[in-house]
């Protein structure tokens, strides 16, 4: 098993005991939430009498059903509407602090998280969402859970896991023009397959990594669920430690030292064992796409569709997507391009992406959303004028919100459209139409397929 790990050393310094069947009672030092998945868990709380733990490592926020054209209350879906009132009703009965429409703070659970200063290295984090890997950028265990340990998270602040191995994966040299830290984590899903990380921890290092800010080191940590990691995390350094100064719910000065040496102390040693390592050549990277109806379905731009050779996930597939194998990703037809998610929403993201619409037009044959992460990602960026260069090209500039990511909103796909997404799922259905289409990619990508109406390399 793994030593001297960051996972070890978080792991054991919030072990509260070791449970009779080798599970780990852990202490969990920061639960996010959200409308869709917390309802149930109040509930049952109420039911049972019971109080939330610790509300003051309790946060909410609102976004999956947010509308992002229109936040007037009530929403026109009436269940949408329900889920919000649910968690206001909730968080004020409860004492939990709530982010919510009109605090100028609102937005995706796991932006508002690390923009606020809430997320932090050496903690343990959980949200009743998938996506809580995107926490691990900051060097905390961070994972997401079901409605029944939410409950158990408000109730005790502590939930039973089993521990975990550890694969360090380094992504070694430097990472040309126009490839994006979407890229890297795409690669190593179709390195590693989607199934590759079930039961593991994923360690991101290398020159790569190191190089990357946080806002990159976020896009890879939270697509390591895509990869079936629990867990994927980054070392803080001195990249981390200068995002998270200054911000709201950070350390302030009095406290600054004492985090460091916490920060410091909990980092992976050189003498650290791993289950497991993997080297991926940076080098060698290209701006990548899926092709297929999983995240681990990829090729390289330049690349052709791989052959099936009798796979059957494969070949429904491309049943699905209506492709040929052995042609050219580049020049596939596009009807939608989606810049936004808890993946690719924050100010670098929506900059990339203004930088290739700049004095460009969005193709008359597609439709394009720019949804910012979070209402402070969307005042920054109107600031910058980027939301200028959106509108001009024939962008919608939409508010905050999960948007068509996953279409628990009115943005969604209409039929057989094909859509350029910078999101993170790729599944059947997903953004909203069961036979709707999805390639994902870099958000420099999407605007480039914007511009042209196609896949395009974003380097021509």
């Amino acid at each position: 098993m793994a030593k001297r790990t960051l996972y070890n050393h978080v792991w054991d310094r919030h072990t509260v005991e070791t449970l009779p069947n080798g599970d780990t009672q852990l202490f969990i030092g920061l639960h996010m939430v959200h409308e869709v998945t917390s309802p149930q868990a109040f509930s049952q709380l109420s039911e049972h009498g019971e109080t939330v733990a610790y509300p003051d490592r309790t946060v909410a926020t609102v976004d999956h059903i947010v509308p992002t054209d229109s936040i007037q209350r009530p929403f026109q879906d009436p269940q949408a509407e329900a889920m919000l009132s649910a968690l206001q009703h909730n968080t004020n009965a409860f004492g939990v602090q709530f982010f919510g429409l009109d605090s100028g703070q609102y937005g995706i659970v796991h932006i508002v998280g690390p923009e606020l200063g809430f997320t932090q290295p050496g903690m343990t984090i959980v949200c009743g969402d998938s996506h809580t890997s995107t926490h691990g950028a900051f060097g905390s265990l961070a994972f997401g859970i079901g409605t029944t340990q939410i409950e158990h998270v408000l109730a005790t602040q502590t939930l039973a896991l089993p521990s975990l191995k550890v694969r360090q994966i380094q992504v070694t040299g430097t990472l040309a023009p126009g490839v994006s830290a979407k890229d890297v984590i795409l690669k190593i899903i179709q390195t590693l397959g989607v199934h590759g990380g079930i039961g593991y921890a994923y360690e991101y290092a290398g020159s790569v990594i190191e190089s990357m800010d946080m806002e990159g080191r976020m896009t890879i940590c939270n697509m390591s669920i895509e990869g079936g990691a629990r867990v994927g995390y980054v070392n803080p350094d001195e990249t981390t430690f200068a995002y998270m100064k200054g911000r709201p719910y950070a350390p302030n000065d009095a406290q600054w030292a004492a985090a460091l040496d916490y920060w410091t102390a909990i980092r992976t040693q050189p003498e650290a064992e791993f289950d497991d390592q993997v080297f991926i050549d940076g080098n060698q990277l290209e701006p990548m796409v899926t092709w297929g109806i999983h995240p681990g379905q990829s090729v390289g731009i330049s690349e052709r569709l791989p052959m099936p050779n009798g796979d059957a996930d494969m070949l429904r597939a491309y049943d699905h997507m209506g492709l040929t194998p052995g042609d050219p990703i580049a020049g596939t037809p596009i009807d939608v391009a989606f810049i936004g998610s808890c993946t690719n929403a924050r100010l670098p993201d929506l900059r990339e992406a203004a930088a290739v619409l700049t004095n460009q037009r969005v193709h008359d044959s597609v439709r394009c959303l720019v949804v910012p992460g979070s209402s402070a990602i969307k005042q920054q960026a109107e600031a910058e004028g980027l939301d200028k260069i959106f509108k001009a090209a024939g962008a919608d500039w939409r508010s905050p919100g999960c948007s068509m990511c996953l279409a628990m909103n009115p943005d969604q796909l209409v039929g057989n459209e094909r859509c350029a997404s910078s999101s993170n799922r790729n599944f059947i259905g997903r953004q909203g139409s069961a036979t709707g289409r999805t390639f994902l990619m870099s958000p420099a990508m999407v605007a480039t397929a914007a511009i042209h109406g196609c896949i395009t390399d974003c380097r021509a």
